[in-house]
């Protein structure tokens, strides 16, 4: 029998202008992509919310972010670095370059997807210029445009439960490994992204996942609006993954949703698909199933 777990999430929340690319001139572009129906969605990168992730968790939990050098003409994680050192590489993975030696790997325990609007981007521009600054000392204003979208964002966290804490000869105690996960998951509840000037709220408004027997994204690709609604969610695509089975376990008896009230106009069809209740809950009813897999009293 597999006794294997993991956990999946996958989260929605309202931000606005998430990611730039290099741009064009004086002009910012978001980074989205066209889908077939000729709707355009910008994202947020999974590299994105890999470093406000961590960036949080350097501030919350103190992670260790003295963890990095230039070796071998690369920049990358020290080679006497280890998983004991650093939750970023027991939790993301790292490859250290060896000349002639190839490279020591490890896998991301933690797999996150880029955050991808639910509403299309519509080309809305926003014109600015440092007249603030230039009329200081008497010089015209540079100008400078910014693509700019408010929208829902999904993004998911699949984590390998089983994988957590051991790399090679290394292994944490139990409580270390309970730990390091409740951290994760205490900075996706107030995760945020600072970018030009702004700080923006990445915590989640509608949350859906659990604990379960293979490390498999249920949910991603499953979050919808309906008819493009920011006020209403497609909850078909969610009913038909709860339905689905993984060693005869039902994917519905392990799932818990978490919202926040008042943002969407059908919040109540979310009772239909399974357990349900606040986000703060959510994250009292996932904490306590970690700690009951790593064996844990909290």
């Amino acid at each position: 029998m597999n006794k294997n777990k993991a956990l999946t999430m996958t989260v929605v929340f309202q931000a606005s202008s998430l990611n730039y690319g290099e741009g064009t001139g004086n002009i910012s572009e978001l980074k989205k992509f066209h889908r077939g129906n000729g709707n355009v969605h910008s994202f947020a990168s999974r590299q994105s919310i890999r470093y406000d992730i961590v960036r949080l968790g350097n501030q919350f939990y103190d992670w260790n972010l003295n963890v990095v050098d230039k070796s071998q003409g690369v920049v990358q994680f020290k080679a006497d670095c280890t998983i004991q050192d650093s939750v970023e590489m027991d939790l993301f993975g790292y490859m250290k370059t060896k000349s002639k030696e190839g490279a020591e790997k490890r896998s991301a325990v933690c797999r996150l997807s880029h955050a991808v609007s639910l509403e299309p981007y519509k080309s809305d521009l926003e014109f600015l210029n440092n007249m603030g600054l230039a009329t200081r000392i008497n010089e015209n204003a540079n100008l400078a445009t910014l693509e700019q979208h408010t929208s829902l964002y999904t993004y998911t966290i699949t984590l390998d439960l089983s994988r957590v804490g051991i790399d090679g000869d290394i292994e944490l105690s139990s409580q270390e490994k309970a730990e390091r996960v409740k951290q994760l998951l205490e900075v996706t509840k107030f995760l945020n992204r600072e970018i030009r000037g702004r700080q923006e709220n990445l915590a989640p408004l509608f949350v859906i996942g659990g604990i379960y027997p293979i490390a498999n994204p249920f949910f991603l690709g499953r979050v919808e609006l309906l008819n493009n609604n920011y006020e209403l969610m497609n909850t078909e695509a969610l009913n038909e993954t709860i339905q689905q089975t993984v060693f005869g376990q039902s994917i519905r008896e392990q799932t818990y949703i978490g919202y926040v009230k008042g943002i969407f106009k059908n919040d109540g069809a979310f009772e239909e698909l399974a357990q349900t209740g606040s986000v703060e809950q959510f994250y009292r009813h996932l904490t306590e199933q970690v700690d009951e897999f790593y064996g844990v009293q909290a």
